[in-house]
């Protein structure tokens, strides 16, 4: 592993730059190996609790493979106003070595959320939460290695933020039910779902799966990051709603659908018989 003042290994950041450039993400094998490991693990035990998840964040493989993806969605600056340039110039391989060993020494502390608002359909303003580039690589290492764990909780009905999984497989889905005698559809949304996402039941459905103290202290931090924005008159605001509330999660990070697959999971597991009311979701 990478020590202060060291970045990753040049082997694998020669692989970064090339698939960079290629515009390649393919998964890595180590990483890959160890996504189907955990999801075998967990489809296997229905009720096993990973207990040993933090230092899987800071491997070399997983923190590479995060920062490319990120670097394909690219994606605006957070308040520390950091690009993708600024790294590169910085060297990524010395960036990502930095963030290891920080991860590492649990001296890592997410940035606050830059908030901006974009035009919906219907003329009013979504707002929308950037978080700092650091923070999203983070974030991503985190979902490299906890979405194979939830996602064994799933049952195939389900098809909302999930691999090899869209949309429209779901209106194919429903086309065929109805088509074997199923005519009856019921089209519903939660209202405010990322803006009222209790924090307290959200970590609930986390530690049915994950008991990894640090693990879980990080994903905290995520959910009451403080918010920044700037106003008319360009002064900067910064508030801890998501504190204080103890609820709500910003959409735009990368976290975001993945906090609706931890509750899917856990109304699948409790609500055995929903498959009966409600096929797709």
């Amino acid at each position: 592993m990478p020590v202060e003042g060291r970045g990753l290994s040049s082997r694998l950041m020669h692989k970064v730059e090339k698939d960079r450039r290629l515009g390649n993400l393919s998964t890595p094998n180590s990483v890959r190996k160890l996504r189907r490991a955990l999801h075998v693990k967990a489809k296997a035990e229905p009720d096993f609790r990973f207990y040993a998840l933090y230092d899987k964040l800071y491997r070399e493989d997983i923190l590479a493979h995060a920062y490319r993806q990120r670097r394909a969605n690219r994606g605006a600056p957070g308040i520390d106003g950091q690009d993708f340039v600024d790294v590169e110039a910085h060297g990524v391989e010395r960036w990502l070595g930095e963030l290891a060993f920080a991860l590492r020494e649990e001296t890592y502390q997410p940035d606050a959320i830059r908030r901006v608002y974009i035009p919906k359909a219907n003329g009013k303003l979504r707002p929308l939460g950037i978080s700092t580039l650091k923070d999203r690589v983070c974030m991503t290492a985190a979902m490299l290695v906890l979405e194979p764990i939830f996602e064994a909780d799933l049952p195939p009905e389900m098809y909302a933020y999930r691999p090899r999984r869209n949309a429209q497989q779901a209106v194919v889905e429903v086309q065929e039910q109805m088509f074997r005698g199923h005519p009856d559809v019921v089209d519903a949304d939660l209202s405010d779902y990322f803006g009222s996402i209790p924090h307290a039941e959200l970590l609930k459905s986390l530690a049915r799966r994950v008991v990894d103290r640090r693990v879980l202290h990080l994903l905290k931090q995520w959910l009451e990051c403080p918010v920044e924005e700037i106003d008319k008159r360009g002064r900067k605001t910064r508030t801890t709603q998501a504190k204080d509330s103890r609820c709500g999660i910003p959409q735009g990070s990368p976290m975001t659908p993945r906090t609706q697959k931890v509750t899917s999971a856990l109304i699948a597991s409790l609500h055995t018989d929903a498959r009966q009311v409600c096929k797709i979701m």
